[in-house]
């Protein structure tokens, strides 16, 4: 009899954890996507001045089309984007356009005096910090998933109930340009 009452008594304890550590997975899960509702913020606030930063550079970049149809493709294809993995691919691709943009606007100097160019690039600077702030948040948030899909006990729970490893919100293609040291002549 004592024996039946301590093997149900650790049954119940080890239910209790299962629930416990399911519990502690779904709150993880929707940490992280609350965190990439927030990026979505500002991701929605970016493919909104895209547009008009276009149509400011247009009138003095006559020639350099293939930056700008590459920006509003790369911006047609972030906001056609339905998933969290889908959406940071096309945003990824989005900066590195947007990267390109820069590099160019550099051999305009009329353009980059322009007060509603420079407005526009104050603008899109703010909210290019405010989405970085939020990607640190958001990987934050999926690093801590992570660690709990892929530690014992919780990654028995994980596997259980199809939680898995999750991707982060990385630089992708823009690392690389990143990474170099600046170039500097004189």
């Amino acid at each position: 009899m004592i024996i039946l009452i301590v093997f149900l008594a650790i049954i119940f304890i080890l239910f209790l954890m299962a629930v416990s550590i399911y519990n502690r997975l779904v709150r993880l899960r929707n940490n992280r996507e609350q965190a990439f509702a927030d990026i979505d913020v500002q991701l929605r606030q970016r493919h909104d001045l895209i547009p008009q930063l276009v149509d400011a550079v247009k009138g003095y970049m006559a020639h350099e089309r293939g930056v700008l149809t590459e920006i509003t493709e790369a911006r047609a294809n972030a906001m056609k984007a339905t998933t969290i993995n889908e959406k940071i691919e096309a945003e990824n691709r989005l900066s590195a356009a947007l990267q390109a943009l820069r590099v160019s606007v550099e051999a305009y100097p009329d353009l980059k005096a322009s007060q509603n160019f420079m407005d526009l690039q104050n603008e899109i600077s703010d909210v290019e910090n405010k989405l970085a702030a939020a990607r640190r948040f958001f990987n934050s948030a999926t690093k801590e998933l992570n660690v709990a899909v892929e530690t014992f006990p919780s990654n028995i729970i994980a596997a259980l109930f199809n939680f898995k490893r999750e991707m982060m919100f990385e630089l992708g293609e823009q690392r690389a340009t990143i990474e170099q040291p600046p170039k500097i002549q004189f």
